[in-house]
């Protein structure tokens, strides 16, 4: 490395850490390397979201941070996922290999035994010698062992394989459970969700919390399906996703309940922007693909919070999700508090 490359490279580290310290970014490899590259602005763009973020929250919430990682930095042909799909097609190839040698052996240790049997009976037609008869007998025996090993080596590679798809579904269920998003809404997950507002009420910003419940969902499964009712959590999870402004962040709370984080944003301007959203799902109309009908009277309830710095995140949630309740006894479609 030349003298000003690796000068270079250290006053970039200089500037990352403590900015990382600030905005209580995790020391990860992954985040360094994110942070490594917005202090040394080699991508206008990560700089210009990066700022946008840092500007709306005060911090970098952690789920946007890893989004933030993965657009810019990380090399998409080096996913775990990608890495998992390959040791499963190995994995499959290897013992489908195996059983197909194994069947093979098998296929020509029965024609060896047809064929040796037959020459066996020809021991009482034929006045076969002693000599003819062993040899018969050598062959088979040495055949048996070629299929017993053969057999062996299938039984090692089929427990080999069984251990190795639990180690791999064991993986692949830690990557989902990673995953940032949730698969059906494209929103943010439970996870990413738990980070950020942990992250952001440990460090003391100012926000406000969002939780809305879609009214009477159960009914809309039993009445046109769960399918329909999947497009109902997709069609209010965009409906969100397309309200969201000035860093607001919408997640899939679980279920049918979703959750907003309005970062800088006062009770009153949170609870405005509820009500707003409130109105836009009420105008959503749904098609009944099997019926073709649109279906309408889809509403939700929702419970607004301000962060108090003296409580916890898990604090802030259940005031929160009290006022959603609240909403949905005095007769849903409607912002907690009034």
């Amino acid at each position: 490395m030349k003298d000003d490359d690796f000068k270079k490279s250290t006053s970039n580290l200089r500037k990352a850490v403590p900015l990382m310290m600030k905005n209580h970014v995790a020391a990860t490899p992954a985040n360094y390397a994110l942070w490594y590259t917005y202090v040394d602005q080699a991508i206008p763009k990560l700089n210009r979201e990066m700022d946008a973020v840092l500007e709306n929250f005060g911090v970098c919430p952690p789920a946007t941070n890893e989004t933030l990682y993965n657009e810019f930095v990380a090399s998409q042909t080096e996913t775990n996922l990608s890495q998992l799909k390959a040791n499963m097609e190995i994995l499959v190839t290897e013992v489908a290999s195996s059983m197909s040698d194994t069947l093979t052996d098998t296929s020509q240790f029965s024609e060896v035994i047809d064929k040796s049997f037959a020459d066996l009976e020809r021991v009482d037609g034929e006045s076969m010698s002693l000599e003819e008869v062993m040899t018969v007998v050598r062959k088979l025996v040495a055949e048996s062992r070629d299929i017993r090993h053969s057999t062996r080596y299938l039984n090692s590679q089929l427990n080999n394989a069984s251990e190795e798809i639990s180690r791999l579904k064991s993986q692949l269920a830690d990557v989902q459970k990673d995953a940032l998003f949730d698969s059906l809404s494209s929103l943010y997950n439970r996870r990413s969700f738990n980070n950020d507002l942990i992250t952001l009420c440990e460090s003391g910003q100012k926000l406000s919390l969002i939780l809305l419940d879609i009214d009477h969902f159960k009914s809309f499964n039993d009445t046109y399906g769960h399918l329909f009712g999947d497009t109902v959590i997709k069609s209010i999870a965009k409906r969100l996703q397309t309200s969201c402004r000035e860093g607001i962040t919408a997640y899939r709370f679980g279920g049918e309940e979703f959750a907003l984080i309005v970062p800088n944003k006062s009770l009153r301007i949170a609870r405005q922007f509820a009500d707003t959203l409130r109105r836009g799902v009420e105008k959503l109309s749904i098609k009944d693909r099997r019926t073709g009908a649109q279906v309408g009277n889809i509403t939700a309830s929702f419970g607004v919070c301000e962060f108090n710095q003296e409580e916890s995140a898990e604090e802030l949630i259940q005031r929160t999700d009290d006022l959603l309740y609240e909403a949905k006894n005095l007769g849903r479609n409607r912002v907690m508090p009034l």
